[in-house]
Formats: structure tokens, C-alpha cells, sequence
């Protein structure tokens, strides 16, 4: 391999390192396919590294060996706290495989004034998406003497900074139990108690019609872009129904709450009705933290109920 990659993980390591101890993160990203010919990202989680390949035709051992081999040099992370993982096009509605170890390791990371828990071996995602980080964050500051509902709320990191930020309340609904376990670990780590959170295993999707007449402050809304869990009564199709889940997230909204939706369906064609406005206020791409270098990784929408 050329210098070319080495020299740009070096700068970019020598840059980020520095700017994310200035915001108190010890999970970030420093390397984001900046270079055409080197397709991969590489994200520090505290002393360990995530290296992910999107692989094409032509992408090879060589090359491959020598990345990591940079990443060990230059981040000085030791070959065992190197974890890679492989991302493929899918056709649409096909799943990424979600399960490859069963080791149950967890690493700690801070955002912020959040502790959470991350996991770099048995899933293809870590258990946080650096890409909603800036979020996260808002949701924090905006959550003081809120009621809070986090739906999809996956490992619960939005309901953490919701509670740290001084939330009422919050409601946290999922359809996995491994995820909602997840999530009260990662309350705990926070030592934030038990009586103000609830945690609800539900088909979201079903859930929000049931919950009619309830009331939160401020909801999050992140679905994945296609699920068809067998869990689910039939299947979850962003771009088919997220028109119908801002609504009905909306029904449960108290005047001048504040609903946030996202996806990361990049390719989403947005339900006027519902997405334009008054109240109506698309985020893209400012919601994207600086070190995510694609500003097309989501979409976000903060939508104030009138």
C-alpha cells in the first residue's frame, strides 16, 4: 500500500483525538471513505477500534491487512481491540445479518455526560449511532421537566441523555428485549433511578394506536428503514408508512411538544402532509456531527406541535 491512507488516518487521528477530547467523547469516527480508493471507515471506541469495509469487486487482502495495520500503527490500539466488520449492498427489504458473536462484551463510552455501553463483537451495529450524536445532544438540553418517549428507543442512548438533561419522565418502547435490557443497563451505569423510566416491549408500530390518549412533551422517532420481524404484525417499510408513524407520534404530542423523526432511509421521498409546514423544520444536514464526513447518513425533522 501506498502513504496515502496512512497519512490521511494520520492527520485525521491527530485532528479528532484532539477535538473529541475537547467535547468529552471517547466514541467518534476518523476515518470516513475520504479516499475513493480505500473504502472503510474506522471509529475509535475508547482504546478499542472499529474498522467496517464496504466491500466492492476489487477490494483485496492486501489491502485490507494493511489498513488494519495502520490503525494498530497510528491509533495505537492493540491487534485484539481491533474489531472489522463487512457491509454489502443489500437489495431492498433484505436485513443485514444482525447476530455474529455470542461473547457479551461490553466497553464503556462518554458522550457528553453520558456513560454508555457498547458492544464491538456480536452485532453488526455497535449499540450507538455515532451518526445521531448531535441529536442525542439536543434531546438532552431540550428534556428538562419533559415527558419523554423514545420510540424504537433500540439501546436507549436517547433516553439516557433525556434523563441526564433532567427529563420528568421517559418511556422507552422497543419490540427486543435484548435492546430494552440493554437500555436499563445503560440507565444504571448513569445511576438514574428505576421509578422515573419506563420501558415497554411492543411493536411500536401497533403500540402508538393503543396509546391514544396518552401524552409525552417531546418524542423520538427513529425507526430502522425495513424490519419484518416475526414479532411485527406484517412488515415496516419507511418510506410506505412514515407517514402514518409521525401521525400517529404526533396524536400522542401535548401542544408545543416536540417531535424529532429520523431515518436513515437517505433515499426517503417525505409525506408532505406531514413533513412540511408550519412547526415543520428539517435539520439535515446540520443534525450530522462534524466527524461523519457523509452529510447524507440520515435525515432529520424537529416538528413542534402547533
Amino acid at each position: 500500500m501506498d502513504s496515502t491512507f496512512l497519512n490521511r488516518l494520520r492527520k485525521n487521528v491527530a485532528h479528532r483525538d484532539k477535538w473529541a477530547a475537547r467535547q468529552r467523547l471517547t466514541a467518534y469516527r476518523v476515518y470516513d471513505q475520504d479516499i475513493p480508493d480505500y473504502r472503510f471507515s474506522v471509529d475509535r471506541y475508547a482504546d478499542h477500534a472499529l474498522v467496517v469495509e464496504y466491500r466492492r469487486r476489487g477490494t483485496g487482502d492486501e489491502q485490507r491487512a494493511a489498513v488494519l495495520a495502520a490503525v494498530q500503527d497510528v491509533m495505537a490500539v492493540t491487534p485484539e481491540n481491533i474489531h472489522t466488520r463487512t457491509r454489502e449492498p443489500k437489495p431492498w427489504g433484505q436485513t443485514q445479518y444482525e447476530k455474529l458473536d455470542n461473547t457479551g462484551a461490553r466497553l464503556e463510552v462518554q458522550e457528553g455526560d453520558a456513560r454508555l455501553l457498547c458492544n464491538l463483537t456480536d452485532y453488526l451495529d455497535t449499540g450507538l449511532f455515532l451518526d445521531h450524536r448531535t441529536t442525542r445532544l439536543r434531546v438532552g438540553k431540550e428534556a428538562r421537566g419533559q415527558r419523554v418517549l423514545n420510540l424504537f428507543c433500540y439501546t436507549g442512548a436517547f433516553t439516557v441523555h433525556a434523563a441526564l438533561g433532567g427529563a420528568l419522565t421517559t418511556t422507552s418502547v422497543d419490540l427486543s428485549n435484548t435492546y430494552l435490557d440493554w437500555a436499563r443497563d445503560n440507565l444504571r451505569l448513569n445511576a438514574l433511578p428505576d421509578a422515573h423510566h419506563e420501558f415497554i416491549r411492543s411493536d411500536v408500530t401497533r403500540w402508538l394506536r393503543q396509546a391514544r390518549g396518552k401524552v409525552w412533551d417531546l418524542i423520538i422517532l427513529d425507526p430502522p428503514s425495513f424490519s419484518a420481524s416475526k414479532k411485527m404484525e406484517g412488515t415496516l417499510d419507511i418510506q410506505r408508512d412514515h407517514g402514518v408513524l409521525v401521525e400517529d407520534a404526533l396524536a400522542l404530542l401535548a401542544k408545543d411538544g416536540v417531535l424529532y423523526f429520523s431515518t436513515n432511509f437517505t433515499g426517503l421521498q417525505p409525506d408532505v402532509r406531514r413533513l412540511s409546514g408550519p412547526g415543520v423544520q428539517e435539520l439535515t444536514p446540520a443534525s450530522i456531527p462534524e466527524d461523519i464526513r457523509n452529510r447524507q447518513v440520515h435525515r432529520c425533522w424537529r416538528i413542534v406541535r402547533t
